[in-house]
């Protein structure tokens, strides 16, 4: 799956993702509103991650699905 899909079915991955990441509020993920790169930043935010650390991140979440 490509990140325009994701994206473009934020509401239906928003709870996998709060799943994956627990630390990430609703109100985290109604702001990434399917944004990658916001979505790498509310990861470098609340889990302290590097930039390439958060990208491995959401690399590994869009493999899965």
């Amino acid at each position: 799956m490509n990140w325009d899909q994701i994206e473009g079915n934020w509401k239906q991955f928003k709870g996998e993702a709060q799943t994956q990441w627990g630390k990430l509020t609703n109100d985290d993920l109604d702001v990434v509103q399917g944004n990658r790169q916001k979505l790498e930043g509310k990861l470098q935010e609340r889990y302290g991650y590097a930039k390439d650390e958060a990208k491995r991140e959401v690399d590994d979440f869009m493999a899965r699905h």
